[in-house]
């Protein structure tokens, strides 16, 4: 396993699952370092992050998920970390498939979960509108990519060094995606599970345009 390693967890109101998350993580991570990035939270999250992180970065505003990605990512850099895990602090991805994503890091640059969507674990405008993403941005970058908005991803120190992508909300981890692939990172798909229960800060419309826009702009060849 690649070491040292860093894990960012960006976090929004996330008061009643981030301890849980945390620590989840350490067990599965040993020796981890913990960064939770507090998005403008109007409830305890400041304080139960730190509480359970190693390092805790605070918004006083709302910026979004792609700018506390951003700003958790650049603080694993400056740690030295040699590959960084993310993972959304509302309790969906379970933190024991975090080893596998880090090990599937030996054979590629980027690894990104790929959740179900089958069954009813995935609510069903989730399903449709990730199942249609997920195939624009594979055409894109000529491979496949089953699961392009899933935020549990793990990925080399290099890729963070010389990807760097725009939007600071949910378009973001497709944007990075995007460019990752083009700049001949190699990513793999890893399976994971589920957990649909604490609600989710996607915004239906709002953020379903400004990823469909990403992709957009991508598939008009507009790369820049």
């Amino acid at each position: 396993m690649i070491a040292p390693l860093a894990c960012v967890i960006p976090a929004l109101d996330a008061a009643p699952t981030l301890a849980a998350v945390a620590g989840a993580l350490r067990a599965a991570l040993p020796g981890t370092s913990i960064i939770v990035v507090d998005d403008g939270s109007r409830d305890d999250t400041h304080a139960i992050a730190r509480a359970c992180a190693d390092t805790v970065m605070r918004f006083e505003r709302n910026r979004g998920k792609g700018a506390a990605l951003r700003a958790g990512a650049s603080a694993a850099l400056a740690q030295g970390a040699r590959a960084v895990v993310t993972v959304d602090a509302d309790g969906q991805h379970d933190p024991a498939s975090a080893p596998r994503l880090v090990a599937a890091l030996d054979e590629a640059d980027l690894a990104v979960g790929t959740r179900s969507r089958t069954g009813g674990a995935m609510p069903v405008g989730r399903r449709v509108t990730n199942a249609l993403a997920s195939r624009a941005v594979g055409a894109i970058v000529r491979a496949s990519v089953p699961d392009a908005q899933c935020g549990f991803r793990a990925m080399r120190r290099t890729v963070l060094e010389r990807v760097h992508a725009p939007g600071d909300r949910y378009e973001f981890e497709t944007e990075f995606l995007i460019r990752a692939a083009r700049s001949g990172f190699t990513i793999v798909a890893v399976p994971v599970p589920t957990v649909y229960g604490a609600p989710s800060h996607f915004r239906a419309v709002r953020d379903t345009a400004r990823v469909v826009r990403t992709i957009w702009r991508h598939r008009a060849g507009a790369f820049r």
